[in-house]
């Protein structure tokens, strides 16, 4: 069974950067899409960014011009960096993984803290 395994996150300051990662401990065939996602503590899970198994992402507003999320093929990990960072940025932060024959894939979440 493939796992994600999500690092990074952590405190940071109002206006610095971070970079997420997400590891896949085996590869995952029919890949099709990694997204990243978040929630707020009080809100729903919200899409942040997404890229496709072609290279295309898309990026949620709060987070276009911030975010740039990037994936290493070679070492089955995927990225998310986020710069300008904002107090409401703050939430836990989750990789997904689709695979049209696997299924999907989660990882535990990583916690980020924006400080004002």
């Amino acid at each position: 069974q493939v796992r994600l395994v999500q690092s990074g996150g952590g405190l940071v300051q109002a206006g610095g950067s971070l970079r997420l990662s997400c590891a896949a401990s085996g590869s995952i065939d029919g890949l099709y899409g990694m997204n990243w996602y978040r929630q707020a503590p009080g809100k729903q899970r919200e899409l942040v960014a997404l890229i496709t198994d072609g290279g295309s992402t898309v990026y949620q507003d709060p987070v276009k011009g911030r975010a740039t999320i990037s994936r290493d093929a070679a070492k089955n990990t995927l990225y998310l960096q986020m710069n300008m960072l904002k107090p409401e940025d703050t939430g836990i932060y989750y990789c997904a993984e689709y695979s049209t024959i696997m299924g999907e894939f989660w990882g535990q979440g990583t916690q980020v803290t924006v400080g004002s």
